[in-house]
């Protein structure tokens, strides 16, 4: 078999004038990429280099260094951007490197030419045991924490990318656009290799242009806005990132027309985003890796290809399950661990469950053991968050859950007296201290601990976790709430004289229940700067127009949501799916009002009608959306919650004060004045409709639904422009 570098080098010859890089600024032709790459080969090699971390964002100097070093024989070690400190050390010393390569200038290395920096590093004591073929080492994220370095040849390597080249053979691909990080092996192997061995260009630019932070954060107007920009033939996603395309393609924000291939992998892909994505023009295909087997082992493609499977497995491999239904592959796996020692030539166990259907079809369908892996595609054992939460916190048990997700979340039993302020200093401690995909996104306390009796634990403590995961939405809602992000914690007001272990709500109506649970989250609405600007009588037209458009935005989709919500709830809700019924009869139309109102004070309705809303508020409905097909429908009444409410509350007496202000005819406020009167009769018939929602879950789900909305909505309301006040105003607002 020829090697990379020889097989990169026929390209060159092949069509050495054609553009093989293409960067931020700038790019590479073949050719000229290939003279960079050989004569940064040639620096390393004077240097003495044998083993080099490769850090830095997605650059072209990236893909340069990483060819160099498979050229100049040095074993590279990509860093990647998300790794914690603790875990780069770890990384770096057990790798035994010799120097970081950085793809960008960085303080205390040296440039060596293309774009490339160089750090030399103290000889490390601890180095570990690697196989003499290691080309590579790709450290996974680590489920414990601790990065695993799986040892990679470049024969195993140039396998997969010809393997994969076969099976895309009846698809032509000239543009593929890099979203993930490089040091991720899928992304270094298929989104590079592969499409410079088919001799297409390849466009890496750094990840925070494309929306893209850490390891999980994602801007999704800027993702949408760089995929637009670039117009792609090639992808490759991870499902909340194919979740993310799916609903800009929706709302009519993506441009679809270039794509041909969308690869989805890393984890688990609903066949319901995989309908909703050809639905609307997105070619996304499942396909199924692992790091040890060289990052791809089966694939669909056009023409080839099954629901619910992963695809057939590559030619280079062969795949096999057990009898206990364990996914075994053979045939190009990984050299060893390193410090490991030599694996044995056998099947891998790859820890996954699965079959093989009667056409050679792979389908996965599960983890073997408790391994969490969340939507982004990282890998999270939940016994390391669990030992964490309760060494911190002196916690009696914790149960950390979340496979699909894009965070874990925990329940987390606390048998003393302390309350979740208490509770704050070490939980935030905790959290800052993960890497960032494994930062609990929501801690649930509990007083009365997890029992053998309900089978939530075994004799000795351990958690039953399917039993809880089974039973986890009676479990949530009879816990007290704590919300996390990686800025701090907002937790629910704790009110010591209530019994927490039901949130202390045992004999609410849901409705009542829902008031309490969201009183804080309603805060962010009502301390809008708008409400106050509109009462001392510094409210503008300027902030009156912006905030209909913004308006008729999102109340252009009420009705669309409804229908998507009745279309979605089960037959045990049909008495909501009529209540539906009815709200769509009310609610049809009000969008065109909307436009009239704007019309009346000056706008042209056709600009807004196709123009583009506030971030805050495309999020808000991509978020319904999301919630009405990916999660439980119901959560469609947390936006009901919030806008009904938000109108009686502010409705009516701030649209007399604007119109008082502005000196605007009656015909520019029949949005506000219609919803100020209107939805009082809605909301009671709202009252009456979630009092009959019985079902832990669906209580769950409208409830953070509602909370996110009034996040959003809150936001928005916060973007609108009004003027400063001025002394004078707020001593007469006084």
């Amino acid at each position: 078999m020829a090697s990379l570098p020889e097989l990169l080098h026929a390209c060159v010859q092949q069509h050495p004038d054609r553009l093989a890089l293409q960067g931020a600024g700038s790019g590479l032709s073949y050719r000229q990429m290939w003279q960079a790459v050989n004569d940064l080969a040639e620096r390393l090699r004077q240097q003495g280099v044998k083993r080099a971390g490769l850090c830095g964002d997605n650059t072209v100097a990236w893909v340069v260094a990483d060819l160099a070093c498979l050229v100049a024989g040095v074993v590279c070690v990509p860093v990647p951007v998300f790794f914690s400190k603790n875990q780069r050390s770890h990384l770096v010393e057990r790798a035994g490197l010799e120097c970081l390569l950085f793809s960008d200038e960085t303080d205390g290395a040296k440039p060596i030419g293309q774009g490339v920096w160089l750090q030399h590093l103290p000889v490390s004591p601890a180095c570990s045991w690697m196989p003499e073929q290691t080309a590579k080492i790709t450290f996974t994220s680590g489920s414990t924490g601790t990065p695993k370095g799986v040892c990679l040849s470049a024969e195993q390597m140039v396998g997969t990318t010809l393997a994969l080249q076969e099976r895309l053979g009846g698809v032509t691909l000239q543009q593929h656009l890099c979203i993930l990080p490089l040091a991720t092996l899928l992304e270094n192997i298929a989104g590079v290799y592969l499409p410079l061995l088919m001799g297409a260009t390849v466009t890496i630019v750094p990840l925070q242009t494309l929306g893209m932070t850490g390891s999980s954060g994602l801007d999704f107007r800027r993702l949408v806005t760089g995929i637009n920009r670039y117009q792609p033939h090639s992808i490759i996603l991870v499902p909340e990132l194919a979740m993310a395309l799916v609903t800009a393609a929706e709302q009519g924000s993506l441009s679809c027309a270039s794509f041909r291939f969308l690869a989805v992998g890393g984890g688990r892909v609903s066949l319901d985003l995989l309908a909703r994505g050809r639905s609307v023009g997105l070619p996304l295909y499942e396909g199924y890796g692992l790091s040890e087997c060289g990052s791809v082992v089966a694939l669909n493609v056009p023409d080839d290809e099954c629901e619910g499977s992963v695809g057939r497995p590559l030619s280079h491999v062969d795949v096999c399950v057990d009898d206990q239904r364990r996914i075994l592959v053979r045939g190009n796996t990984h050299l060893g661990y390193l410090g490991d020692g030599p694996v044995a030539e056998s099947w891998l166990d790859t820890g996954d469950l699965g079959a093989i259907d009667k056409d050679g079809y792979l389908v996965v369908n599960g983890r073997a053991k408790n391994l969490l892996i969340t939507s982004f595609g990282r890998n999270i054992s939940p016994e390391w968050l669990e030992s964490e939460l309760i060494q911190a916190l002196s916690a009696t048990q914790a149960v950390v859950f979340g496979d699909g997700e894009p965070q874990p979340s925990a329940l987390l039993t606390i048998r003393d007296e302390r309350t979740p302020d208490d509770l704050l200093p070490d939980l935030m401690a905790v959290n800052a201290g993960l890497p960032d995909y494994a930062r609990l996104q929501a801690v649930y306390l509990r007083r009365n601990p997890l029992s053998q009796a309900d089978n939530h634990i075994t004799a000795n403590g351990r958690p039953v976790r399917h039993q809880i995961q089974a039973d986890l939405p009676s479990l949530v809602t009879d816990s007290f709430p704590l919300f996390l992000s990686t800025n701090g914690i907002t937790p629910i007001p704790w009110d010591p004289t209530l019994n927490h272990s039901t949130k202390g709500l045992p004999n609410m109506d849901f409705f009542d229940r829902l008031q309490s649970e969201t009183e804080e989250a309603r805060a962010h609405v009502t301390s809008a700067p708008v409400v106050e600007a509109i009462r001392e009588g510094r409210f503008s037209l300027e902030g009156y127009t912006w905030f209909l458009t913004q308006a008729y935005h999102h109340v252009k989709h009420t009705v669309p949501l409804m229908m998507a919500c009745g279309g979605r709830l089960p037959e045990r809700l049909e008495p909501v799916r009529k209540a539906l019924v009815e709200y769509i009869d009310e609610e049809y139309g009000h969008h065109e009002w909307i436009l009239n109102d704007l019309e009346a004070c000056g706008e042209d309705k056709d600009t807004i009608r196709h123009g583009r809303p506030d971030t805050s508020i495309e999020l808000m409905v991509a978020y319904l959306y999301d919630r009405i097909q990916r999660g439980n429908p119901v959560a469609f009444f947390g936006m009901v919650q919030v806008l009904e409410g938000t109108s009686i509350e502010l409705a009516t007496p701030l649209g007399e004060a604007i119109q008082k202000q502005l000196h605007l005819p009656d015909q520019a406020f029949s949005y506000l004045y219609s919803h100020g009167a209107l939805d009082q009769e809605h909301f009671e018939f709202f009252r009456n409709l979630m009092n009959d929602i019985r079902d832990p879950d669906d209580q769950l789900a409208i409830i953070e639904s509602a909370r996110m909305v009034y996040r959003l909505y809150g936001d928005m309301l916060h973007n609108i422009p009004v003027q400063v006040a001025t002394e004078g105003q707020r001593h007469v607002a006084a």
